[in-house]
C-alpha cells in the first residue's frame, strides 16, 4: 500500500524539485498527485514500497534540516547586509511621502474616532 512522503501544498518549486531529485539519486519510487484543478486534492509524493519509508524518511530529515540551515544562514546574511531603517532613515530618503503617510494615518483615525470622541 502507497504511504504518503511528503506533502507538496504550499511547498516552493525548487524545494519540490530537490526532495524529487534526492528521492531519484536513491532510487527510490515515488508517484506525484496534484492538487487537482480547483486545489481540492492533495499534492503529494507518495511511496510506492513500503519497505523504503525508512530510508526515504531519513534521506528527507536530512534534507530538511540542511535546507533550513542555509536558510538560516542566508537570513543571517542578509540581515547583516542591510541598514536598520528608522523613522528618520525613512523621512531623510523621500519626504513627501513620509509626510502623506502620516497624513493618512492621521484621517484615517480620526474618521474611526469621531464617532466615540466628542469634540464640543
Amino acid at each position: 500500500m502507497s504511504k504518503i512522503l511528503f506533502k507538496l501544498r504550499d511547498v516552493p518549486d525548487d524545494e519540490a524539485q530537490e526532495v524529487r531529485e534526492l528521492l531519484e539519486r536513491n532510487e527510490i519510487e515515488y508517484y506525484e498527485t496534484l492538487g487537482g484543478n480547483w486545489g481540492i486534492s492533495l499534492p503529494a509524493l507518495w511511496l510506492k514500497k513500503d519497505a523504503q519509508q525508512n530510508q526515504a524518511q531519513e534521506l528527507l530529515d536530512a534534507y530538511q534540516r540542511d535546507r533550513a540551515g542555509r536558510a538560516r544562514e542566508e537570513y543571517e546574511r542578509f540581515r547583516l547586509s542591510r541598514e536598520p531603517s528608522a523613522r528618520r532613515t525613512n523621512f531623510a530618503e523621500s519626504p513627501i511621502r513620509f509626510v502623506a503617510h502620516m497624513g493618512l494615518i492621521v484621517l484615517v483615525l480620526f474618521l474611526s474616532l469621531r464617532f466615540f470622541l466628542s469634540f464640543q
